[in-house]
């Protein structure tokens, strides 16, 4: 094996040990921007060339940073972002990696190009992170040297890419869950008020649990009152000295 093979083969494996590491913060109940935190910084760590790195997220109100490694190249995001065009936009938007110089980018993006230079940035490669099918932002990474950034470097990020989009699909069933099993506690909830302000009801008039049911179900209506609130309303009358 060359030289070339074997460092080729540490740095796949040092990856390889930097997503099994954003495995374990993932399955270990951190927030998302934790995770993208780590991501990044893992990616910054591994990808030769990418001395900082930084997450760009693309939400209904428009494209923001969720992680980086440094602030400085976060200004440089926000340029981008503030004008509306940059590289890290167009891998969003055209779902393929984009590598841009400071050089190559004065003309076509001229915001991105002084923001790069000021934080001492010459090279720049951003993968778009794509989630369900959908769009969602991009992998950003930065380099001093303007030469930086070959096929290998793209390679590996790829992986992280993938990796990120694995964080937040999985970040977002979380959700989705989440807010499932709320709603059914709530509806528990409501359906023991429900039951027990019916009891009072029986208990009261001498009905039974259909008459019973009848009556919250009529108030509930006549007062555009929801069936819960109108139980909670009773079961309060009842308790009050």
């Amino acid at each position: 094996m060359s030289i070339e093979e074997q460092v080729s083969a540490s740095m796949l494996d040092e990856a390889s040990e930097a997503l099994e590491e954003l495995a374990g913060v993932l399955t270990g109940g951190q927030s998302l921007d934790e995770a993208l935190q780590q991501l990044a910084e893992s990616a910054s760590r591994v990808i030769p060339d990418a001395e900082n790195v930084s997450v760009t997220v693309v939400g209904p109100d428009g494209a923001s940073t969720a992680a980086a490694t440094d602030p400085k190249v976060v200004a440089i995001d926000k340029d981008q972002y503030a004008a509306g065009n940059g590289p890290c936009l167009q891998a969003a938007q055209t779902q393929r990696p984009v590598r841009a110089t400071v050089e190559s980018g004065r003309e076509k993006w001229p915001e991105f190009a002084e923001a790069a230079e000021r934080a001492g940035v010459q090279a720049y490669l951003s993968a778009p992170l794509v989630v369900e099918e959908a769009v969602v932002g991009s992998l950003n990474l930065y380099s001093s040297k303007e030469k930086a950034f070959d096929p290998f470097d793209e390679a590996l990020l790829r992986l992280f890419v993938t990796a990120a989009s694995t964080s937040i699909t999985g970040f977002r069933r979380y959700e989705r869950s989440h807010r499932l099993v709320e709603h059914l506690q709530r509806a528990l909830d409501s359906r023991a008020e429900i039951d027990q302000a019916k009891g009072v009801l029986m208990a009261a008039h001498g009905i039974d649990a259909k008459s019973a049911f009848d009556r919250l179900v009529t108030e509930s209506q006549q007062n555009n009152t929801k069936l819960r609130d109108v139980a909670r309303n009773l079961l309060a009358s009842v308790r009050r000295p």
